[in-house]
């Protein structure tokens, strides 16, 4: 018998097929994000050929198609114009088209970062509240009321789409940005009572006491006491609200049309000249994915310590 290690620490042969396992994952989960990626700096014909490319010569074509319109003139009426200005109108130019203003993915974009981050907030916020009085009061019915705001998670989309969009028009709050908010914030908000009730938990309430046997109130205790400490609860908690709020799709196409259409339903709208403009689609896919990507990593410390926060009791 091996005594040169703990019998709960891992064999070296372990740690080999964990690694290599994990090392398989993280290629195959990556390949799809490495080919859109590098599909928004092809040109059109380059991403549509077949077989597909691998080596290619890098053409910023998608991110200028993204971000502008434009049309397609005859060659007398380019022959008329002066010389472009600017390198983006050379590449439009040499397309045998012009630029007529620009496009709405800004804008789209924009609206994802306002209901986005504006959900994630309010989610938090109410979220915390709520878990924090579940934690620490005798709150009647306590174990119906925390299943009741669960199985609201429970429900698809589908099932209350109709119903929600019918009051939604009778209230004027379709293709708003607080409508979005606010729905975003209710789907949201039993998953964040539910996950921070876990940490409050964990919280001890000694900590609480002796802060209000020192002078302070119940919200001085609170917001000095306990938010500090569930910090990583919240941090957690957060990354998990705003990946559904930023990628959520059937309710943006549903509630929305015009002035607070986010991303998502108008990415796959992008249509090229004879066909889907894929570059295009690549480019605004990959600009799509920075916020959550930069969001995760500013967190990540948060993240594993949140997922794990109460899994092993003393």
């Amino acid at each position: 018998m091996d005594t040169s290690r703990s019998p709960m620490e891992p064999s070296g042969f372990s740690k080999k097929i964990a690694a290599f396992i994990i090392i398989v994952y993280t290629v195959v989960t990556l390949i799809p994000i490495t080919w859109i990626v590098l599909t928004g700096f092809k040109s059109v014909d380059s991403a549509v050929s077949y077989p597909p490319e691998v080596i290619f010569e890098p053409s910023l074509e998608g991110y200028v198609n993204l971000f502008t319109a434009r049309t397609r003139q005859s060659e007398e009426y380019l022959d008329s114009l002066p010389p472009p200005e600017t390198w983006y109108e050379e590449l439009v130019r040499s397309k045998d088209m012009v630029i007529t203003g620009p496009s709405k993915f800004f804008s789209r974009y924009l609206n994802s970062m306002i209901i986005g981050f504006g959900a994630t907030f309010l989610s938090i916020f109410l979220g915390t509240l709520a878990a924090y009085a579940f934690s620490r009061f005798k709150v009647p019915l306590k174990d119906d009321l925390m299943f009741f705001i669960l199985s609201t998670r429970m429900f698809p989309p589908i099932a209350v789409a109709v119903p929600i969009f019918i009051m939604y028009r009778k209230l004027g709050l379709g293709d708003t940005h607080i409508g979005m908010i606010i729905l975003y914030t209710v789907v949201n908000l039993s998953l964040a009572v539910w996950l921070l009730k876990g940490f409050m938990d964990e919280i001890p309430k000694e900590y609480e006491e002796a802060a209000m046997i020192d002078g302070y109130t119940r919200f001085q205790a609170f917001f000095k006491i306990v938010l500090p400490q569930a910090t990583t609860g919240i941090a957690a908690t957060a990354i998990f609200c705003m990946i559904f709020s930023w990628n959520e799709y059937a309710f943006a196409v549903l509630l929305t049309q015009f002035n607070a259409q986010t991303a998502p339903p108008f990415i796959p709208t992008i249509i090229g000249e004879g066909g889907i403009d894929w570059p295009a689609i690549a480019a605004g896919t990959t600009l799509f994915l920075l916020p959550v990507m930069i969001f995760t990593v500013v967190l990540r410390k948060h993240l594993l310590r949140g997922i794990t926060f109460g899994a092993v009791r003393k």
